[in-house]
């Protein structure tokens, strides 16, 4: 017969037989932890600084290339400048499919992260 067990809060110990989750590992701050959350520091940084830096360069020469060549700014299309139509109006949907963009390969990030520590599967076997 099954021991009735009255639950007051989360576990305190881990189940004898079963190995500590890796994840235990980053709650409990242990230095295999702190590599694992380094990593996915790591990751999120750079994605953040790759984005920043597009996106600095994709906006930052548009001012450049207006005021280097005067003549762009007298073009218009549908009676808008150019500039008024790149600066004011087209740069919104660029800015909506970098968020876009970096919210996908965050969420992939942590992903990456949650599977490597996740438990593996005791009833898997290699096949």
């Amino acid at each position: 017969m099954n021991e009735r067990v009255r639950v007051t809060g989360p576990p305190r110990h881990t189940p004898a037989g079963r190995a500590a989750s890796r994840l235990g590992d980053v709650h409990e701050q242990t230095a295999l932890g702190d590599v694992y959350l380094r990593s996915l520091l790591r990751a999120q940084v750079g994605l953040a600084v790759r984005l920043l830096l597009l996106l600095g360069v994709s906006l930052g020469v548009l001012p450049l290339a207006f005021h280097l060549w005067p003549s762009l700014s007298g073009i218009e299309l549908l009676g808008i400048p150019l500039p008024w139509l790149l600066l004011g109006v087209l740069v919104h949907p660029f800015l909506l499919l970098l968020a876009w963009r970096y919210v996908r390969s965050a969420e992939r990030n942590e992903r990456v992260f949650a599977d490597l520590v996740s438990d593996p599967d005791p009833d898997e076997d290699g096949t």
